[in-house]
C-alpha cells in the first residue's frame, strides 16, 4: 500500500509553489520544511530560506546546484490546479504535524508531563489555510451591505429596545458578556435569553458550571408555566401542560452540567456529539459563567484572573466564529461596583481583559426595591457594532415567574426629571388679573385714609405748631 503522501506527490508540491508565488504566498504561514521527506527536506529548506533572506523563490536551476535536486519547471497552472494544491497541501501540513504532536506527547506522557500533551494535539489539529483573503472595499459596494444585512447572522434577543441599540441584537460569531454583582441575576438573564431563542425556534446549548440541571430547568418550567417555582409541584400537570405545548413549535434546548475549571475543549466536544446525535445545528450557546472556565492554550493559576480571563475569553470567542452560533456567558463585577450606580470597565473583576476582547458586554444593575417593583436596568459598557455605549435600559422582572421581559414603552416608563416636573408647575400655574375674580357675597371692607380720627389728629397736629 502507498504512503497517503509519497516522495513524487511532495516533490509536485515544491513544484507547483515555485511555479506561482501567490500561491506560495497562501502557505507561507504553514510551510515547515521538517514535514517533507529526508530527501525533499534539504530544498524545502532552500527555498524558504530563499524567500525569506531575498525575498524572492528560487529557481529550479538554483535549487539543482544547491542540493542537488532535480525539480520539472511547469509551464502553466490553472486556478482548479492551484485549489487542489491548497488543499492537499493543507491536509498534508495537518497530518504531518499531528504526528509529530503524537510522537512528542509520547515522550511527555512517559515523563508523566501531561499538560501540554493537549495543547501539542490541538494545535496541530487546527492547523489550516486562510479561506477568505479579505473584502475588496471598493468592488460592488452593494453587494458588499446586502451581504452584511443577509448573512450576518444576526439574532434578535427578544428584548426589542435592546435590539434596536444594538442595531438588531447580538451577531454569530461573537463573545457577549452580562457583567453584575453576586445575586444580580447573571443566570436569569443567560436562562432567559435561552428561552427568549428556543421559543423563537433556534437550537442551542446552556451550559451550567454552577448550578443543578434540574435546578436550571425548574426555572425554565417557571417561566414557561408562569408560575412560581415554589408552586409548581401545587400544579404539576399544568405545568406539564404548558411545557409541552411551548416544545412543540420551539426549538431544542439542552442543559448541561460542567465542573468548576472546564476549558472551551469541554464544551467542544458536548456541542460536537450533540450535532452528531440530534443531525442539527446549534444556534446558541449559553455558558454560565465565563469566570469559572479555565484556558486551554495556557497554564495560568486560577488567582491570576487577568491573563486567566483573557485567554478564556479569547478561546471563547474562537469558539462561537468556528461553530458560527451566539455566544452569550456572564462575568463577575468587583467589589468596587456594589455602591455604583453607573458601571464602566474598572468594575469586572478580573480586569480589563475579558472586554478588550467581548463584542458586547452589558452591565446589570439592581437593587432588591426594583425587583421588588418588577424592574432590571441593563447598561451598555461596550458595543463594538453600533453606538449604544452608556445607554441604559429598563426591563420588567416578574419576580413570581422570574421573567424578564421589554418593557411596554420605554418613552414613558422612563423617569420624569425635577426640571420638568417644575417646567409643568410653572405652566399650569397662572395669575388671575385682579378684574377679572369674581364678586364675593358679604359686605366690603374698606381701608379709607381720611377717615375722621385721622382728620382730627392731624388738625391737633398743626394747632400745636
Amino acid at each position: 500500500m502507498s504512503k497517503p503522501y509519497s516522495s513524487d506527490l511532495q516533490k509536485l508540491f515544491l513544484e507547483i509553489m515555485l511555479h506561482d508565488a501567490q500561491v506560495f504566498a497562501r502557505i507561507q504561514g504553514i510551510f515547515n520544511p521538517s514535514n517533507f521527506d529526508e530527501d525533499l527536506n534539504e530544498a524545502a529548506s532552500f527555498i524558504i530560506g530563499q524567500v525569506k533572506g531575498h525575498s524572492v523563490l528560487p529557481t529550479v536551476g538554483q535549487i539543482k546546484a544547491k542540493t542537488g535536486l532535480t525539480l520539472n519547471k511547469l509551464d502553466s497552472l490553472s486556478e482548479g490546479h492551484a485549489n487542489w494544491f491548497l488543499e492537499e497541501f493543507e491536509q498534508f501540513t495537518r497530518r504531518k504535524e499531528l504526528e509529530r504532536a503524537i510522537l512528542k506527547s509520547v515522550d511527555l506522557l512517559e515523563k508523566e508531563n501531561f499538560d501540554p500533551v493537549e495543547k501539542l494535539i490541538v494545535d496541530a489539529v487546527q492547523i489550516g489555510l486562510p479561506k477568505n483573503l479579505g473584502t475588496n472595499y471598493f468592488e460592488n459596494p452593494k453587494e458588499r451591505l446586502l451581504r452584511l444585512k443577509n448573512n450576518n447572522g444576526q439574532l434578535s434577543t427578544g428584548w426589542p429596545t435592546l435590539d434596536k441599540k444594538l442595531y438588531g441584537g447580538f451577531n454569530r460569531g461573537e463573545l457577549q458578556i452580562f457583567a453584575g454583582s453576586s445575586g444580580a441575576g447573571k443566570s436569569l438573564f443567560l436562562q432567559n435569553l435561552s428561552l427568549n431563542w428556543v421559543t423563537a425556534g433556534l437550537n442551542g446549548l446552556y451550559i451550567t458550571l454552577e448550578l443543578n440541571e434540574d435546578l436550571c430547568a425548574m426555572r425554565l418550567d417557571s417561566m414557561v408555566a408562569g408560575i412560581a417555582t415554589r408552586d409548581i409541584f401545587r400544579d404539576l400537570d399544568t405545568v406539564v401542560m404548558k411545557v409541552n405545548l411551548v416544545g412543540r413549535k420551539a426549538g431544542d434546548l439542552v442543559i448541561t452540567y460542567l465542573p468548576a475549571q472546564s476549558t472551551v475543549n469541554n464544551i467542544r466536544s458536548i456541542v460536537k456529539e450533540l450535532e452528531i446525535k440530534n443531525s442539527e445545528k446549534i444556534d446558541f450557546l449559553a455558558v454560565d459563567y465565563l469566570d469559572l472556565l479555565m484556558p486551554v492554550s495556557a497554564k495560568v493559576s486560577p488567582n491570576d484572573l487577568f491573563v486567566k480571563d483573557k485567554y478564556v475569553s479569547e478561546e471563547l470567542r474562537n469558539l462561537s466564529k468556528e461553530l458560527n452560533v451566539i455566544l452569550v456567558t456572564a462575568s463577575q463585577l468587583n467589589r468596587g461596583a456594589v455602591e455604583e450606580v453607573d458601571y464602566d470597565h474598572s468594575h469586572i473583576a478580573g480586569g480589563i481583559s475579558k472586554i478588550n476582547t467581548a463584542d458586547n458586554v452589558i452591565g446589570i444593575f439592581t437593587s432588591r426595591a426594583m425587583r421588588e417593583r418588577g424592574r432590571y436596568q441593563i447598561q451598555l459598557m461596550k458595543t463594538r457594532s453600533s453606538s449604544g455605549v452608556g445607554q441604559k435600559i429598563d426591563l420588567e422582572f416578574d419576580i413570581e415567574s422570574l421573567r424578564i421581559r421589554d418593557t411596554l414603552d420605554q418613552e414613558h416608563t422612563a423617569p420624569i426629571s425635577t426640571q420638568a416636573v417644575l417646567g409643568q408647575i410653572k405652566n399650569k400655574s397662572t395669575v388671575t388679573p385682579a378684574e377679572n375674580v369674581p364678586a364675593q357675597d358679604g359686605p366690603k371692607i374698606k381701608a379709607d385714609v381720611q377717615s375722621s380720627k385721622l382728620k382730627d389728629m392731624l388738625n391737633k397736629l398743626k394747632t400745636d405748631a
